[in-house]
């Protein structure tokens, strides 16, 4: 009797033991909020703004001619006319393929620079999770449900491992982002 006693606590033991060996992360804002990314988004702003600037010269192109056709039209030869015709063609299928291929590029881009970060991110709470003897560990934002009491939250500890300073959070991030945005724009309406 007392064996069979010290067999139900030890698998007691081992059930409370192993609840205890799961955790969580908050993956997404480990990697939002990485230093790295700061450089990563600087680059991909920089990239996103001259795609801009050479579609707004390919539409302005496009217009001007447009103008030109509407004004002039009357008075040109029919070969004249049809070959401006072509030509305003042509600036609209540029533009529909730049259009298509900056979009292919710039997340092919983005995908390459946050890549790495990904990566170390991962490496950061797994190496966090072997050390912690954790079984499991749940990203917070795929999770539908965990008791919290049963889980432990590692993402203070990866934030730290990966380098991001203390009061930094989403929130001040997006209000960075919003803070630049703003100063872009005003200095494009200059």
């Amino acid at each position: 009797m007392k064996k069979l006693f010290v067999i139900a606590l030890a698998a007691l033991a081992t059930i409370t033991a192993s609840a205890q060996q799961f955790g969580k992360v908050n993956f997404s804002e480990l990697v939002a909020l990485a230093p790295e990314m700061d450089a990563a988004r600087t680059t991909i702003a920089a990239s996103q703004k001259e795609a801009e600037e050479t579609y707004a010269a390919m539409v302005e192109e496009y217009q001007g001619k447009m103008t030109q056709y509407q004004q002039k039209q009357s008075t040109w030869t029919a070969a004249i006319r049809e070959s401006k015709e072509r030509e305003l063609m042509e600036i609209q299928n540029r533009i529909q393929e730049f259009q298509q291929s900056i979009s292919q590029e710039l997340q092919q881009q983005q995908d390459q620079l946050t890549a790495p970060i990904q990566e170390k991110a991962s490496n950061v709470v797994k190496e966090i999770a072997k050390a912690k003897g954790l079984v499991a560990l749940f990203d917070v934002s795929q999770a539908i449900y965990f008791d919290e009491s049963k889980v432990l939250d590692i993402t203070a500890e990866a934030r730290k491992a990966m380098g991001i300073p203390e009061g930094r959070t989403i929130e001040s991030l997006q209000a960075e982002l919003q803070a630049q945005a703003e100063a872009a724009q005003a200095a494009a309406t200059k």
